[in-house]
């Protein structure tokens, strides 16, 4: 699969994350991390200053980072968790950065 860093790949995480229950909100913070996670509540805050390619690697690291029950997803869904957990980026539990900042 050619993971591609759109906001259709975004929504696409968005809603993995809203049908295993989550809710998946966009708030001013300061995160270390790029995020919060309150499992005992099942609420992720993200950093509302990301940019759709960091939105798209937080929430691969969340995913990567914890388990979903896959029979509260569709069939469709579950299928694409597979795919996108098969992915060489989310591998070993990390997110392969995509793009390096080099200050001269």
């Amino acid at each position: 699969m050619s993971f591609k860093y759109t906001p259709n790949t975004l929504k696409k995480l968005e809603e993995l994350f809203e049908e295993a229950r989550f809710t998946l909100r966009y708030e001013k913070g300061n995160f270390a991390s790029g995020y919060c996670m309150l499992e005992d509540k099942k609420v992720l805050v993200i950093n509302k200053f990301l940019n759709t390619e960091s939105r798209i690697n937080v929430l691969l690291e969340i995913l990567n980072g914890m388990t979903i029950d896959e029979d509260e997803l569709s069939g469709e869904m579950r299928k694409w968790l597979q795919t996108v957990k098969m992915n060489p980026l989310t591998m070993d539990n990390k997110v392969i950065q995509t793009q390096i900042n080099l200050k001269s």
